[in-house]
């Protein structure tokens, strides 16, 4: 990164009063910052002193910088070839009116100067225009290029100004120290550039212009502005004083310093230097203002401010915590015991045994407390036995392990740390917005399982039932033919069909127990299935004849079911990402930009706009679900 503030004008300037002898003998300020340069944390600076009284020295141990207010280490030295980019394009007006009072002569005789008495390393560029642009070329080092192309410079009509303004911007494409001096007697009269795209090209080049001025007023006002612009100024010159200017100028080029120091971590990615010399009893100074960039940003402070959370959410988070507390402490003290659930327990009875190593291992288990038992068993005091039912049946579907009070309770620990979570996040509003999808994003999840779980049931289906028919026509009853499917089957079918095995056993008729793997599965086909076994047994016929019949119904619905699943899988994904888009963009934006979609949740329009969205959502999931849906 680079910082460019020039004191091109104020050295015009000196040159100028010590030839007319009306001023001091030295620039107020002294020192001029002219480039700042900055290369992750290293910075550098060139540093004019021509404004010191004649005669003083200027040391290294002289100088000193602070950076926003503290000192730092510094290493200064003259500027030698290679340690800073030094570029200068002189923008000469060559037009008819340059011929009066010898003002062109002039000219060419004070860039001559300049041209012999600047530094080796100063690349210099020129530009002579008339009603055109005549002459250009590009900063070099190799000054008799300039100065043979200068000889060949010819006067002519027109003064295409701010043309000359924009291609000198665009010789300047190095890096480092960059200045353009326009040398002109006369307003522009024709260019195709205005001046405020001059003025945009040079700020935006950081570039600075530098006016010279051979007419009284010092210039035009547009030349004024874009000087003005870029930290330039117009400097008032007679023809007679030229030559002294420029050789001023080539002298301040050769007693510019490069200091350099290296800035320290948590300065400030913006920071303002200034630099002190303190030459022949005299300190003089000049500040700049630069960019350090990222890892250099001061640590925010942490200020008093509003409060996340108001005095009635801090006593209902005090008032959630304590019933915590106390909850974890009953949880601890409550009794030891068998929390499983009647059945549960009757059936491990029936397939373990009540003796034996088995029995004993039971016995162990029945009588040891721990913390989750003591947690099942204060959530099971809360779940009735009707949804005790609704949620055994749900989770069986799903194929899970869980127990109703199992679920309840991970389903509220879930709530509270989504609650919590949001709490923390962004306070109240997405503390609500936490709770409500810690209540139903377990639910969908549950769902979900139990859906792809049927789907692998009811395509099983056709395969269990050609099996058992072999088994029947083979000469095995249904509950032998059932069990064949349980040994040699798969999952999901062969757990379900070994419960209704296990519940036939316990004296359950077959055909009820299979009732209940359609009603836990919630699959109709295989209550067609159900349904069938139920007529044959009361009406009498050939079950194996009727389940091939039935499999080879439901094969053919299952071949229909899945090409008209695969036709929809457009219009399904289309409705599943229309659907799914807004929410995640919103929650992506509430970390990534926070301030972008705070007030969606902290106002009132935004609540109407988000239950107006919410509505509009769910009315198109729904309108693209019933068009992809197809009933089979």
């Amino acid at each position: 990164m680079s910082v460019v503030r020039r004191g091109v004008a104020a050295a015009l300037a000196a040159a100028v009063v010590l030839v007319v002898g009306t001023a001091p003998a030295w620039a107020a300020d002294g020192i001029t910052i002219e480039h700042v340069d900055t290369d992750r944390g290293s910075v550098s600076l060139l540093v004019s002193t021509d404004g010191v009284p004649p005669g003083v020295t200027v040391e290294a141990s002289q100088i000193s910088v602070e950076l926003n207010g503290s000192a730092v280490d510094t290493s200064a030295k003259l500027v030698d070839a290679g340690d800073i980019n030094r570029s200068t394009v002189i923008v000469l007006d060559a037009s008819n009116s340059m011929k009066g009072r010898g003002k062109f002569a002039a000219a060419t005789t004070a860039i001559n100067a300049f041209l012999d008495t600047a530094p080796d390393d100063v690349a210099i560029g020129l530009v002579a225009f008339a009603g055109s642009i005549t002459s250009t070329v590009a900063p070099t080092t190799d000054h008799d290029a300039v100065r043979q192309a200068l000889t060949e410079v010819q006067l002519s009509r027109g003064t295409n100004v701010y043309d000359a303004v924009v291609e000198g911007v665009k010789l300047l494409q190095a890096d480092g120290a960059r200045n353009l001096l326009v040398l002109s007697d006369g307003a522009d009269t024709g260019s195709s550039m205005t001046p405020e795209v001059a003025t945009a090209d040079a700020k935006e080049a950081g570039v600075v212009v530098d006016v010279v001025s051979l007419v009284e007023p010092a210039g035009s006002d547009e030349l004024a502005a874009i000087a003005a612009a870029t930290n330039g100024s117009v400097i008032p010159a007679d023809p007679d004083v030229l030559t002294s200017v420029f050789n001023e100028r080539a002298d301040a080029l050769a007693q510019q310093l490069l200091v350099s120091f290296e800035a320290p971590y948590g300065t400030g990615a913006d920071a303002n230097i200034d630099v002190v010399v303190d030459a022949g009893g005299t300190a003089y100074h000049d500040t700049a203002f630069t960019t350090l960039g990222p890892g250099f940003e001061v640590p925010d402070v942490v200020t008093s401010g509003k409060a996340l959370v108001g005095n009635s959410g801090m006593l209902i988070g005090a008032a959630t915590l304590a019933v915590g507390l106390f909850g974890l402490l009953a949880v601890a003290l409550i009794g030891s015991g068998d929390n499983r659930s009647q059945s549960v327990r009757q059936l491990d009875a029936y397939f373990n045994g009540a003796g034996g190593a088995n029995g004993k291992k039971q016995k162990k288990a029945t009588t040891s407390a721990d913390l989750k038992g003591s947690a099942v068993s204060v959530a099971n005091k809360f779940v009735s036995a009707d949804l005790e039912t609704k949620i055994s049946q749900r989770l069986s579907g799903a194929g899970s392990a869980l127990t109703a009070s199992e679920w309840v309770l991970l389903h509220v620990g879930i709530a509270v740390t989504g609650g919590v979570v949001g709490l923390v996040m962004g306070g109240a509003s997405l503390s609500i917005l936490g709770l409500l999808l810690g209540i139903g994003v377990p639910w969908v999840y549950l769902r979900f399982r139990h859906s792809r779980r049927l789907g692998a049931f009811n395509g099983q289906l056709a395969q269990t039932l050609s099996l058992m028919a072999g088994g029947l026509q083979a000469g095995l009853s249904l509950p032998q033919a059932v069990d064949t499917v349980v040994r040699e089957g798969h999952e999901p079918m062969a757990g379900e069909l070994r419960r209704a095995l296990v519940e036939q056993r316990l004296g359950v008729d077959i055909t009820d127990a299979l009732d209940g793997v359609g009603e836990r599965m919630e699959s109709e086909d295989f209550g067609w299935v159900v349904m069938a076994v139920r007529i044959q047994r009361e009406v009498g016929g050939n079950l194996a004849e009727i389940l091939h019949t039935v499999s080879e119904t439901l094969r053919e619905r299952e071949y229909l079911r899945r090409q008209v699943k695969a036709l929809s899988a457009e219009g399904r994904l289309s409705g599943y990402i229309l659907t799914g888009l807004p929410p995640l963009i919103f929650f992506y934006m509430t970390f990534a930009n926070p301030e972008y979609v705070r007030l969606l949740y902290t106002t009132l329009p935004g609540y109407i706009i988000l239950a107006v969205a919410l509505f509009l959502l769910s009315l198109g999931s729904f309108a693209m679900a019933k068009l992809a849906t197809v009933k089979v």
